[in-house]
């Protein structure tokens, strides 16, 4: 029995969006040919897409990484701002509530009933000039090195440094055993030690790093740093050992992310899974010296 003709007064469905049914839509989605309302609209290469069909062609591009494995950002140096407002927040404490310092500084006696005191002390600074000259540094740095790095290598590099120069601080400050803080006294023992110096350094350390994996001059820090660590020899109540101890915990954790993990070939990606174990491997080396330190001592 043949079909009977549609009726010509019969009325089609009026087009609605699937994620909103109140609203009428007469635009379609190129991919999925759904309609779409004004707020589900995205524009494509070719056409308008609905929010559902660009999410899902999300999943399949590959995301962009920086050249040593981290994300790509808006350039913005979010965390090196960040860094740098906590410090001024924690100074302006300082100044507004008394006792406030003694709570976060490090000393070889406190690190070891509070062990937090090995990254806290980095917060903390003694004087105007101290912290405008570890916040400037920390801005020169990180605006440079924060977008190359990633946000999330950066920070890693930075509190590792911080808490490898509280470490070494402990190693070459601190009596090298019981007999010798007997003979010198307690002040060894609690002599505190504050500041971004050591998390500063080891920028400075990863930067050389980085810039040779790179092949890019790095003179000018070379003459920066040896002016530093003269200082740090010349003028009192500098902690040179800090100093010393954040170049290195940088420079090592900026050799990790630069020359491990990376694949052979052009066109394949960094293993970034290397890089973290090799960054927790250094936080674990930090820790063993710290508590043999203590064993010893």
């Amino acid at each position: 029995m043949a079909e009977q003709p549609a009726s010509p007064d019969a009325v089609a469905p009026v087009p609605v969006c699937p994620r909103h049914p109140d609203r009428e839509s007469y635009v379609r989605c190129q991919r999925c040919m759904r309609p779409t309302c004004p707020e589900c609209q995205r524009p494509a290469a070719v056409g308008i897409q609905c929010v559902d069909c660009v999410a899902e062609g999300a999943k399949t591009v590959r995301q962009v990484r920086t050249v040593f494995g981290g994300a790509v950002t808006d350039g913005r140096p979010v965390v090196t701002m960040t860094l740098i407002g906590i410090c001024v927040a924690v100074f302006l404490a300082q100044s507004a509530v008394p006792g406030f310092e003694r709570q976060i500084w490090f000393s070889p006696v406190l690190g070891q009933s509070e062990p937090w005191r090995f990254i806290t002390s980095a917060f903390a600074h003694g004087s105007i000039m101290h912290i405008a000259f570890n916040m400037y540094a920390l801005w020169i740095m990180g605006t440079y090195l924060e977008p190359m790095l990633g946000r999330a290598r950066f920070i890693a590099i930075y509190l590792l440094s911080a808490f490898g120069g509280s470490v070494f601080y402990l190693l070459l400050a601190a009596p090298q055993s019981y007999e010798e803080a007997v003979a010198f006294g307690p002040g060894m023992w609690w002599t505190p030690a504050v500041g971004a110096s050591g998390a500063v350094f080891g920028l400075f350390g990863a930067f050389l790093v980085l810039q040779r994996r790179l092949g890019r001059s790095a003179a000018g820090m070379y003459v920066i740093i040896g002016i530093n660590a003269v200082i740090g020899f010349v003028l009192p109540n500098i902690a040179w050992q800090a100093h010393l101890g954040g170049a290195l915990t940088g420079a090592a954790a900026a050799a990790a992310i630069a020359y491990l993990g990376r694949n052979r070939g052009p066109l394949k990606p960094v293993d970034r899974r290397v890089h973290w174990v090799a960054l927790g491997g250094l936080s674990v080396l930090l820790v063993v010296l710290s508590l043999a330190k203590y064993a010893t001592a």
